[in-house]
């Protein structure tokens, strides 16, 4: 029997979990994969961006804290994955050599009213740098297995040879496009865009799992056919910094047409954080997914001149037109120059 069940996380409960000290390679080989955004992957680049120096990902984090959540807790447990993030706020900027502690609160329990042998847990984190500067902050629930229940019974996964709901590719996108070189000032709500699609091969599950959150259903193939989702899945965060991956590619592409016509492309800054993220239906090897993003609105900064916030509705949808993967999220935007 593991250690932790869902007995064992009593509200009002703190602990910390950690130390690690965060390199600048760590920082790197993330962000060059995933978000090779210039404020995470070069140091001379980064002086003349919105944040002035080399700064970790946010999706990279993210992945921190569940890396430490794993090691002290979910590892020794009966834990069975998380449905979601209700909000999570980067707050400070992680710079190579700080040293993250990640302070667990249990803020509630629930016995499951459908599934009896599985229990809700609501925690909430705070991750601080070594000053004691809370760097980020997340909330969320995760399923825990009651001590002593029966098992739960496994999610049946869908075969591989059905078809897909509909069609997916750029001609099921419906309403607007952005706009080829868009500045803030240029965005309307409603315009979607297609980032494209990724599929999840079994060794990328299992090598970004084994470093960012290592639990038996993202790691062990014959382990995962015994636990809730049946199968081999991908990790939420690995879903999540696929979609960041394919928003970067997306955006440099923009950024290479408008070059190309002789414009001054729009520039990105960092994100404050995002709320409402939910992993739908597990994301299994083989799966392939289609993200798109939708405008939903847009606001001038009042502290930083030149800029202002973009907020987005983001999904994935897998080969079987099912939403896997969606978030509410917002983007520091560059807004159109004056002449």
């Amino acid at each position: 029997m593991p250690r932790f069940a869902f007995e064992d996380f009593v509200p009002g409960t703190t602990e910390i979990l950690g130390p690690v000290t965060v390199s600048k390679d760590d920082i790197l080989a993330f962000a060059r994969e995933y978000d090779p955004q210039p404020f995470h992957v070069d140091e001379i680049a980064a002086r003349d961006s919105f944040v002035g120096t080399l700064i970790g990902s946010g999706w990279h984090t993210a992945c921190i804290n569940m890396r430490l959540l794993a090691d002290d807790k979910i590892l020794d447990s009966t834990s069975m994955g998380a449905p979601g993030i209700d909000e999570l706020k980067w707050l400070k900027p992680v710079r190579p050599g700080d040293t993250l502690r990640s302070r667990m609160t249990v803020v509630d329990a629930r016995a499951s009213k459908s599934r009896p042998s599985i229990g809700l847990v609501q925690f909430q984190f705070a991750l601080v740098n070594q000053n004691d500067e809370t760097v980020m902050t997340q909330a969320n629930w995760i399923m825990f297995g009651r001590r002593d229940a029966e098992p739960v019974p496994a999610l049946a996964r869908p075969a591989p040879a059905e078809a897909a709901a509909a069609p997916i590719g750029t001609d099921a996108v419906e309403g607007p496009r952005f706009s080829a070189n868009p500045y803030l000032d240029d965005l309307v709500a409603g315009d979607t865009e297609e980032l494209g699609s990724y599929t999840f091969a079994t060794d990328e599950i299992i090598r970004f799992a084994r470093q960012h959150d290592p639990q038996r259903f993202h790691v062990d193939p014959d382990a995962a056919k015994h636990s809730l989702f049946g199968d081999l899945c991908a990790s939420g965060w690995h879903t999540a910094a696929v979609w960041m991956k394919l928003m970067i590619a997306h955006r440099e592409e923009i950024r290479v047409q408008a070059l190309a016509r002789g414009e001054r492309p729009a520039r990105l800054g960092p994100s404050p954080g995002f709320t409402n993220l939910k992993w739908l239906k597990p994301v299994y090897a083989g799966d392939t997914v289609t993200y798109r993003s939708t405008l939903t609105g847009a606001r001038a900064s009042a502290s930083r001149p030149g800029w202002g916030l973009a907020f987005h509705h983001n999904t994935g949808v897998n080969q079987h037109g099912e939403e896997v993967f969606s978030f509410d999220g917002m983007v520091f935007w560059e807004r159109r120059p004056e002449r």
